[in-house]
């Protein structure tokens, strides 16, 4: 059986649940808990160890030492293949290890939507319904659920009976300001693809969705949909119907219209979400930055390590005649261009950057990459409402009809605000009641003594008039009462005695005040004769207006100094909001930022991307935004050059969370944005984001810098060994000294992930870029060649090496202790970045030292002559070290030239 969705009623709705007004049976609501399942949102299971540690092989790097080490085994290297086993498993574990903290101190965040509910249950078929409380998560599609001021809405709704009842959907579309909600007998069917509507169900006033709260009033629902079925999980990408199930409730889901998935975005929002996420659904895996970069890098790698080898081989084999017997050495050689400590010097750098964050400014790195991220981040959008702002508003001004600031006005809106409060018997007042009530406390000489009438009787806020009485005795007079009326401008002038031109005047004031960023409220006041009859809405006739009371958000205690850090650092901020033009102006000109021209999003929709990306690029302030827009602003900026980062806290900006290079989230935010989110802000201080991108500079400059460091050393010493392959009529070095080298310079490369970062290097973004990381290697790289050509020439004439073996081991004991020794001057000159020289002591000269040490003194060791080293001459120190000299007065000068 099917119902046309215009002709549903509230009856049939609650017949299709097989529920009724009086609640479910008990017994009946234990077996939908049993078929449906609890009322949960989906989340992703945390993954198992073993798990991790196969994850951390797609790191590339990893995955090409992986490889090496295969390679090496296949060719009985023994030696190498242990050594880059080692340095995987350690990799792979300090990743796994990292990503383990991280999520259980995510863990410790995650808080339910709702921890009770009242739902309306009965004992048998013959007892009284009866009012309780249950947990959210025993909440099943058919209870009756009764909400009130404050209460967060278990489940999705569908409205049998409101008093007044407005929402807060702030965590599902952005919008500040509450929504009015009401049960309607025929709700308008949700538009069709095509049609120009969203599809997403907010604007339908009968329907209340999970994850949003009551601002005012009182209400009772049914529930339609629970767990993975609402709206609200809906947005994490499930693709469910709105209240599609099993069962019964495939009844109610027909009715909801067969083409009708209330669950997701209509039209172009659907292909947006799409584009957002890049990769298929289900995956929690998007290419980011710090991706972009390792790939580039690792690409230009590979390249060089598949073509070093046969280049050995066929060089070898051509000009020397040797074969096959090269084949260990052309592995070493490939081995040497690889930086075999990169995972463990990123996973290091990374994790030591975490745990700091988390220990002294309570921010939580969830996944290590986006750390690297943060550090590369040149633009940060955020989301305003509950991020920026506080979303509580507060009294801005109130104002007569001439626009001049008047106490009484504000005396007659908080006297409406409290005594509708009182006489209707509200729980609690509603945000804009409390905001009034608090500034009559601050701002009136005698605070709330000031609003002490004798009340009579009260007409509550009604979301079809838009506005609430409050009756009282009028002051001073006996056999009078005064009427004061509080609501929508348009609404109370209707209301009002007031000229034609008077009415145009006032409704300018307040649309001037509302284009500014302010809630407007207009207040009047009506006097009747004293009765004891009950007063209707048909008195709030006849009245004098007062005045008007602007209220504005509050902004967020640490929101104007976090924008401020920002900029210092170098990153632009942009707001993507879907609330007001006006209100999300004046919130970023009282946090300090120039809004600009502000543009409503729906100038975006016909724009191709390349002219939104232009857009994008000059625009500060983006309002009315839908989540899909959010998504689609954020996708341009990437593609544009862009390292992104967005800051939200609603499900409305799961999206572009998961669109952007890394997603932050404030630690207040829904569930499901933290599950999105790469970074959680677990201190209530948007200043530790400043923080979190300083950082994040940090372990990008370790990273950066021991790449630039280690693979300009590499590339010259395999140029080199090329030569050499050519030139000499030997190897230039053995398979096992080439690897003993690679062994010492890893151990001393471990000082960098324990380095101190030049604070010049976290003034701005730092971005590692595979085409200039190739280009200073390339340029210090043939610099290190130079110097060893050069050590090949002064040995050549000191040791005279040619088919004798004694020769041929000074010769490779004298390019081992050269090529040491380059390296450490490469670490002392170039640690910190592009040419800045190391002054002060710390991990990395030490290491340095540590390794020239090595170089000098390992070949006089039993160590050196089970390696087939030899000593070497007294002159060949004095004169290497000339070729030294020279080599680090080439360094400092290209650093220079480098900056």
């Amino acid at each position: 059986m099917t119902w046309a969705p215009e002709r549903r009623t509230p009856l049939q709705v609650l017949r299709a649940l097989d529920s009724g007004p009086r609640g479910l049976l008990e017994s009946e609501a234990d077996a939908r808990l049993a078929r449906d399942g609890e009322n949960v949102l989906p989340t992703r299971r945390p993954p198992s160890w073993p798990v991790r540690l196969v994850r951390s092989l797609r790191d590339p790097f990893t995955a090409v030492l992986a490889s090496l080490a295969v390679v090496s085994a296949l060719v009985a290297a023994w030696g190498t293949a242990a050594v880059i086993a080692v340095l995987v498993a350690v990799s792979c574990t300090l990743r796994a290890a990292g990503e383990y903290r991280a999520d259980r101190s995510a863990a410790g965040l995650r808080e339910l939507v709702a921890t009770t509910a009242t739902v309306v249950r009965r004992a048998g078929p013959d007892a009284e319904p009866a009012p309780r409380e249950i947990p959210v998560d025993q909440v099943v599609v058919g209870d009756v659920v009764r909400l009130g001021p404050g209460d967060l809405v278990p489940a999705d709704l569908r409205l049998l009976r409101a008093t007044g009842l407005t929402m807060h959907q702030a965590a599902l579309t952005g919008e500040s300001a509450p929504v009015r909600k009401h049960p309607t007998d025929a709700p308008a069917p949700a538009p069709a693809r095509g049609t120009g509507g969203d599809g997403s169900g907010f604007d339908r006033p009968e329907l209340c969705f999970q994850g949003s709260s009551v601002a005012s009033g009182s209400g009772t629902g049914v529930v339609v949909a629970t767990g993975a079925d609402t709206r609200f999980a809906a947005d994490q990408g499930a693709d469910t119907r709105f209240a599609a199930d099993q069962g019964a409730d495939t009844r109610f889901a027909a009715d909801q219209g067969a083409d009708t998935r209330l669950a997701a975005d209509q039209g172009a929002a659907d292909d947006e979400w799409s584009r957002a996420h890049g990769d298929a659904r289900g995956s929690d895996r998007r290419t980011t930055a710090f991706d972009r970069s390792v790939y580039g890098i690792s690409w230009i790698l590979i390249r060089f390590m598949l073509l070093t080898p046969p280049l050995v081989l066929m060089a070898n084999a051509a000009l020397r005649g040797r074969g096959l017997e090269t084949l260990p050495f052309a592995v070493a050689v490939a081995v040497g261009l690889t930086p075999e400590m990169l995972p463990v010097i990123v996973t290091t750098a990374l994790a030591r950057g975490a745990a700091a964050l988390a220990r002294t400014h309570e921010v939580i790195v969830k996944r290590l990459p986006a750390l690297h991220d943060l550090g590369a981040v040149d633009i940060v959008c955020v989301d305003k409402t509950g991020t920026l702002t506080q979303d509580r508003p507060v009294l801005d001004c109130a104002l007569d009809a001439r626009g001049a600031e008047d106490a009484d006005v504000l005396r007659w809106a908080a006297a409406n605000s409290l005594w509708t409060l009182q006489l209707a018997e509200a729980p609690a007042a509603d945000a804009l009641d409390e905001a009034l009530l608090d500034a009559a406390e601050q701002r009136l000489p005698d605070g709330l003594d000031a609003l002490e009438y004798d009340p009579v009787a009260a007409l509550p806020f009604d979301p079809v008039r838009r506005l609430s009485t409050a009756v009282v005795r009028t002051p001073g007079r006996l056999g009078s009462h005064t009427l004061i009326v509080k609501g929508a401008v348009e609404e109370v002038l209707e209301r009002c005695a007031l000229g034609a031109g008077e009415r145009s005047r006032i409704t300018a004031l307040a649309t001037a005040r509302a284009e500014d960023g302010l809630r407007v409220l207009a207040v009047a006041l009506g006097e009747r004769p004293a009765r004891t009859r009950a007063y209707t809405t048909a008195d709030e006739r006849g009245l004098t207006f007062v005045g008007l009371v602007g209220l504005r958000d509050t902004t967020a205690e640490t929101a104007a100094a976090a924008l401020t850090a920002l900029a210092r650092s170098g990153v632009e901020v942009k707001v993507l909001t879907g609330d007001h033009p006006g209100t999300a102006a004046r919130a970023c000109r009282e946090l300090g930022l120039a809004p600009g021209e502000v543009v409503t999003a729906d100038r975006t929709d016909g724009l191709p991307d390349a002219e939104l990306a232009e857009l994008a690029a000059r625009t500060t302030v983006f309002a009315r935004c839908t989540p899909a827009q959010k998504a689609r602003i954020v996708r341009v900026l990437r593609e544009r050059g862009h390292v992104t980062g967005f800051l939200g806290d609603g499900v409305n900006d799961l999206p572009a969370l998961r669109a952007s290079d890394v997603g932050i989230c404030p630690r207040d935010a829904v569930d499901v944005a933290r599950e999105a989110a790469d970074v959680v802000l677990a201190a209530k201080d948007l200043t530790s984001l400043d923080h979190a991108i300083a950082a994040g500079r940090r372990a990008g400059g370790t990273i950066a810098g021991y790449l630039r460091i280690t693979l300009s050393s590499n590339f010259g010493n395999v140029i080199a060994m090329l030569t050499a392959g050519l030139i000499l009529p030997f190897l230039p070095m053995l398979p096992a000294q080439v690897l003993v080298q690679n062994l010492c310079f890893d151990a001393a490369q471990l000082a960098f992930a324990y380095d101190r970062q030049d604070p010049a290097a976290l003034r701005r973004p730092l971005r590692l870029r595979p085409r200039e990381v190739l280009r200073f290697v390339t340029g210090f790289g043939l610099l290190n060649a130079a110097a060893d050509l050069a050590t090949f020439a002064v040995l050549a004439w000191v040791v005279r090496a040619g088919g004798d073996a004694g020769g041929q081991a000074s010769f490779h004991t004298g390019w081992f202790t050269e090529n040491l020794l380059t390296q450490a001057l490469v670490m002392l000159l170039l640690r910190a970045g592009r040419g800045a020289a190391g002054r002060r002591l710390g991990p990395v000269p030490v290491a340095a030292s540590a390794l020239a040490a090595a170089g000098l003194l390992l070949p006089l060791t039993p160590v050196g002559a089970a390696l087939g080293m030899a000593s070497l001459p007294g002159v060949y120190y004095p004169l290497v070290g000339v070729v030294l000299g020279l080599y680090a007065g080439g360094l400092v000068w290209c650093g220079r030239e480098n900056r």
